[in-house]
């Protein structure tokens, strides 16, 4: 069986050796790279340009970021059909391709924002190894100081100096990563813009609209987990110290409604670059009306209507702004919004590969993809809803394991 043959529905003229073979993974490869990328400029806001005010949600993007990367190369994995390749994409990076130069960016990227984690956590590793040396009484304290001992990297030096010095390389790092991060997920939109035989992806405005929009969703997954993870946090807080009969914090109060509106704020004017260039673009190709518009009318305006204008724009775009212009903004209304804001970028990403296939290259037929949702072999399981959401899940389970090593709240009670 052809690949794109279990999902694919043709309608009217279409050649017989044209699938829908870009599916869901290829969709989640864009959206989970501009989470990343997003999430590491969020952190940046604090580490670069001094916004006091995001301190706490700045180690929290990076800590979150760094658990989105693995992530990042995983829906190409399992969409590639010779997966035990993989890896010569790392092993030999070369700029001859945009897909080969991924190997040089994406290595790159990692080792940035790993340096900049081991500098703003190495006061704390050096903390924890020493109480840890100090208390050591049972296997898991052994282990543990172990692996805290063996990230201290040999400095042991926590003095003011030496942590002063550790803010300036955290600066520098950061502000060398954003570049990188844009670079990170602007290749993608890259790959896209510059495939002359799609009429839908040929734009220059691409990759700017791909980095846009991926600084958007990866501050609304910021919020969203912050939001969340927080009061998680802050009812275990709670419940202990109930049960132990001592007074309950109100710096334990869910989440600091002051830290959710300054980012929400800075996600709105990301939003509305977002939606200013997709615009244009949209405006710019009706004016021109080249030779291929009368089939890309048919779909955007027809057959994707919903999915572009009342998904995307309406739902995704139009009411999370209204719900962030409104006056006194809430925990609620914030989470609400940002959910919207990453369903309007999921979507733009769905618009953008799978609208892209839906027009035969004869202009005189379509194609329709009907995701997967059983997963009744491996490959269905691979391109279809279940391997979405293993994608998406991985970096909760990433993260949870990183926050056990690095704090990403800190919050100090007597």
């Amino acid at each position: 069986m052809v690949h794109g043959e279990i999902w694919t529905l043709k309608e009217l003229f279409v050649y017989p050796n044209e699938y829908i073979y870009w599916s869901i993974q290829i969709v989640m490869y864009p959206f989970m790279t501009g989470l990343v990328a997003g999430a590491f400029v969020l952190s940046s806001l604090y580490h670069v340009f001094g916004v006091k005010q995001l301190k706490e949600i700045a180690r929290f993007s990076l800590v979150f970021s760094f658990a989105l990367l693995p992530c990042a190369p995983l829906p190409l994995l399992l969409h590639l059909q010779q997966p035990l390749r993989n890896h010569h994409v790392l092993m030999t990076p070369h700029f001859t391709s945009a897909i080969a130069a991924f190997g040089i960016v994406f290595m790159t990227y990692g080792m940035i924002v790993a340096s900049e984690l081991w500098f703003v956590f190495r006061g704390h590793f050096v903390t924890r190894a020493i109480e840890l040396k100090e208390k050591g009484t049972g296997i898991a304290d052994r282990l543990a100081c172990a692996l805290f001992t063996l990230l201290t990297l040999g400095a042991w030096d926590v003095s003011e100096e030496s942590l002063h010095s550790d803010e300036k390389a955290v600066k520098f790092l950061a502000a060398a990563g954003i570049p990188v991060a844009c670079f990170l997920h602007g290749y993608a939109g890259f790959i896209f813009g510059s495939v002359k035989a799609n009429a839908l992806w040929m734009t220059p405005l691409m990759p700017v609209i791909f980095i846009c929009s991926a600084i958007v969703s990866g501050i609304a997954l910021c919020i969203i987990s912050y939001i969340v993870v927080a009061k998680l946090r802050n009812l275990v807080h709670s419940r202990l110290r109930r049960n132990t009969g001592l007074p309950v914090s109100k710096a334990l109060q869910g989440a600091d409604i002051a830290i959710v509106i300054i980012t929400a704020r800075y996600l709105l004017i990301f939003l509305v670059l977002a939606i200013s260039l997709e615009l244009l673009d949209l405006i710019f190709r009706s004016y021109t009306a080249v030779k291929s518009w009368e089939i890309l009318r048919r779909v955007i305006y027809e057959r994707d209507f919903v999915k572009i204008f009342i998904l995307q724009y309406g739902l995704g775009n139009l009411v999370p702004f209204i719900l962030f212009l409104l006056p006194r903004l809430t925990i609620r209304r914030a989470a609400t919004g940002a959910l919207l804001v990453l369903l309007g970028v999921f979507m733009m990403r769905w618009n953008v590969v799978i609208g892209g296939q839906a027009f035969s290259g004869s202009f005189a037929g379509f194609m329709d993809y009907r995701m997967p949702i059983i997963p009744v072999s491996l490959e269905t399981f691979r391109e279809g809803l279940f391997g979405a959401l293993f994608v998406a899940g991985m970096p909760y389970v990433l993260f949870w394991i990183f926050s056990r090593v690095m704090p990403v709240f800190d919050v100090k009670e007597a």
